[in-house]
């Protein structure tokens, strides 16, 4: 860290919790980091991804956390599929393969953070955007939102520098900065005190505006109406107010960088004969990890995306499907009317095609979908009716331990996840077979969560591949049994 007043007196820091890197090569990278959540850190990594990108370099993203839809930005910004970071969820290791896997050595890499920079599982600040920047050997800038602030800024940022001396806190970004007066004392502030530079300012310009947000977030850039007018917006806040000299020289202060591989890496093992796995996708369903999809296509399947708002019918000869979350609700009222396809995800069920469903894919696969008011019925798979409701029913990491048969997991396995649902099963079909139970988490019925019928298993717990490699095991098994059966069936 910069030493100078910022510096002085007894440190506290956090344990350690990162693995050993040593021996990483440079990449150009930065941690955006801020206080709280609703910061900026959003609006400041498009910002700098399109600017950088303005400017001729490569830029690569990554999001702290488990996140669809800042990820989904983060790829629209940098032209790349933004890959999540979670340590949580895939441990110190993985989480720093997969950025070297994945870091552009030449350009720039973002890391978008969440929540406020020490925030963790708890009070030590496990699995933080601040354990993550010390992973990878990150340098961070700190977007500080100053409304109704002046000097007071300076004590956030000495504040952080203080709490943890392995953290480097490397620049200061402005946000909702109301003048010139404002940004002269606050940059005055932070500068004397902190040694610290502020690397931008970004005036009080809206950004509900541009990022317009919903229950679960942001909306998805699927479904902003004026995507390609938000980009030169974004542009415009951003020029001559982020100064990218001095941001790309802290990127090259990073101290780690891409390697080749990392130990704990599974080699995909590909089978002689290949399935075809189908997965939903269109604006109504968004969440996926790339990483899930590779591990599927890396196992030697088939991928087949379909749009469950177009399509008539699910692809041929399909060996498995794969429904990932997003918004059915916002869009029950044309789901509800592609009956035909709907009753096609009925009829592979009932042939005992192997569904694998996640949060918007369980409401998918209810009986109906209740969201203000209205009532859109579904595929029908499975029992129950689910009820949209004004204020989440379950957020956060999730622990379950499968405790019974079911077509995709071994019994006694730990599942690491996550859940964000607004959606709860009402209770009048009374509680569908479950195979899990919630160690942590809300899950789809107290203490329990993976309800499966025959070869379907539906459950409001995503996971990452990284994280459970078991899952695409268990979906390229299910896969082969069915393909085979179909085998056995043929004349």
């Amino acid at each position: 860290m910069v030493r100078g007043a910022c510096s002085a007196g007894r440190d506290v820091t956090t344990r350690r919790q990162t693995p050993d890197t040593e021996g990483l090569g440079p990449a150009p990278l930065l941690v955006i980091a801020g206080l709280s959540g609703d910061s900026g850190k959003t609006l400041v990594s498009l910002g700098l991804s399109l600017a950088i990108r303005r400017a001729g370099l490569p830029v690569r993203t990554f999001k702290k956390g488990p996140d669809y839809i800042d990820a989904a930005w983060l790829t629209w910004a940098s032209g790349h599929p933004a890959r999540n970071l979670d340590t949580y969820l895939m441990g110190f290791e993985r989480a720093a393969w997969s950025f070297s896997r994945h870091a552009s050595s030449t350009g720039l890499n973002i890391v978008e953070g969440n929540r406020g920079l020490y925030d963790g599982l708890d009070s030590q600040g496990t699995h933080s955007t601040a354990a993550l920047a010390k992973t990878l050997g990150a340098p961070v800038i700190l977007v500080l939102n100053a409304t109704k602030v002046t000097r007071t800024a300076a004590a956030y940022v000495l504040g952080c520098q203080r709490l943890d001396a392995e953290v480097r806190i490397a620049g200061v970004v402005l946000n909702c900065v109301s003048g010139a007066r404002h940004e002269r004392v606050l940059r005055g502030a932070i500068e004397s005190t902190c040694e610290v530079p502020v690397v931008g300012v970004l005036p009080r310009a809206g950004a509900d505006a541009l990022l317009p947000a919903r229950h679960l977030g942001l909306v998805t850039p699927e479904e902003h109406p004026r995507i390609e007018e938000l980009r030169a917006s974004v542009l415009a806040l951003v020029e001559g107010r982020l100064d990218l000299e001095k941001i790309l020289a802290i990127a090259r202060t990073a101290g780690h960088g891409p390697r080749a591989e990392a130990d704990g890496q599974q080699t995909p093992v590909h089978h002689p004969r290949a399935t075809k796995i189908g997965y939903l996708r269109d604006s109504a369903f968004t969440f996926y990890y790339p990483e899930n999809l590779e591990a599927l296509e890396e196992g030697g399947t088939t991928l087949a995306p379909v749009s469950p708002l177009s399509a008539a019918a699910l692809p041929p000869d399909l060996d498995a499907l794969y429904i990932g979350g997003g918004f059915p609700e916002t869009h029950g009222a044309a789901l509800a009317a592609n009956a035909p396809f709907l009753r096609a995800i009925a009829a592979a069920a009932e042939s005992g095609l192997p569904i694998y469903a996640e949060c918007g894919g369980l409401m998918l696969l209810a009986r109906a979908i209740l969201w203000n008011g209205k009532s859109y019925p579904m595929a029908g798979v499975l029992p129950f009716r689910v009820e949209v409701c004004p204020s989440p029913q379950g957020h956060g990491y999730v622990r379950l331990s499968v405790d019974q048969p079911n077509p995709f997991y071994p019994v006694g396995l730990t599942i690491k996840g996550h859940e964000f649902h607004y959606s709860k099963i009402l209770p009048d079909a009374g509680p569908a077979h479950t195979v899990c139970a919630v160690e942590r988490g809300t899950g789809c019925y107290e203490g329990r969560d993976g309800v499966v019928t025959g070869n379907v298993w539906a459950s409001y717990t995503h996971v990452h591949a990284l994280g459970t490699p078991e899952w695409a095991e268990g979906l390229l098994a299910a896969a082969r049994r069915f393909s085979d059966l179909k085998v056995k069936r043929s004349p």
